[in-house]
């Protein structure tokens, strides 16, 4: 597993949809990305790449409404595959299936965008190994520039066949649209502890712990003061943030609330609250 992605890190376990047919989104993510089902109900459903651990679940709510445009919510939710050679092997599942994608190398990663059949964003990418990656005065630079395809697609053959996502896939990061940039800076970074690694342009930034290039992108591309999806709307639900230790996550808890943030105990031992633009996390340790 990358080292980013589990103690002393804190980082996104666990991303949770609405979506508006559930047979038809559970076709997807098993057909074309390739995870098993852990578990499900007749509304819902958990998916794994390990057999035990759940990345992603979907669920289809009463009188749940399409995709609503312009507001905020999920961007992209990311796949982290184990390899280049993984990569490679989905991109030629993906042109098989005839799966619409964009594609982008980030200098840190490279990296396929595609969406689900209600909309939501995924980006699936590999890392570069981190001495690769390029830091000037705390910032890592990154960029959006094109995928070599040719170099990547290089000696491919019919052993390198796509099935399942590989059981060291761990959800990379997410990246969320939000209403204003520096009041969900404050939220992230004096609330929940993240550290601000990259800005972008003015209209985005990228947020990690332990130095890792991000685990959490936020952006203002929907519009400054975009509003809230309505709470039937197809998209994110909530996602979980995974803090090394207890004494971390009651720390956090305690920024949140001295920011004016509301943070709720969960059955099963997690903390709920919202970041400015309504965007719901769990907080793990």
């Amino acid at each position: 597993m990358s080292r980013f992605h589990r103690e002393p890190c804190t980082y996104v376990g666990q991303v949770n949809l609405k979506v508006q047919d559930l047979e038809r989104s559970l076709a997807f993510y098993r057909e074309i990305i390739g995870f098993r089902v852990l578990e499900r109900t007749e509304t819902s459903a958990s998916l794994t790449a390990d057999g035990t651990k759940a990345l992603l679940t979907i669920e289809q709510p009463e009188g749940v409404t399409p995709l609503k445009g312009r507001t905020t919510g999920l961007y992209h939710f990311a796949l982290l595959l184990p390899s280049r050679l993984d990569l490679t092997r989905i991109t030629v599942h993906l042109a098989h299936r005839r799966v619409y994608m964009g594609s982008a190398d980030h200098l840190v990663s490279e990296a396929l965008y595609l969406w689900d059949p209600d909309g939501n964003g995924i980006e699936i990418y590999r890392d570069r190994d981190p001495s690769e990656w390029n830091w000037n005065g705390g910032e890592v630079d990154m960029a959006v520039d094109p995928l070599n395809f040719k170099e990547l697609l290089a000696g491919v053959s019919h052993d390198d066949e796509w099935e399942w996502l590989p059981a060291e896939t761990v959800m990379g990061h997410i990246h969320l649209h939000v209403a204003d940039l520096d009041e969900a800076e404050r939220f992230y970074v004096q609330g929940l502890g993240l550290e601000v690694v990259n800005r972008f342009g003015g209209q985005a930034i990228f947020l990690s712990s332990g130095k890792y290039h991000h685990h959490v992108g936020l952006n203002t591309w929907n519009g400054v003061g975009a509003p809230r999806p309505p709470e039937s709307s197809v998209g994110l639900k909530s996602y979980t943030l995974v803090y090394p230790s207890a004494e971390a996550r009651e720390a956090a808890a305690a920024s949140l609330r001295q920011l004016g943030a509301s943070v709720e105990a969960e059955a099963g031992g997690a903390y709920a609250t919202s970041d400015p633009s309504g965007n719901r996390i769990l907080l793990l340790a």
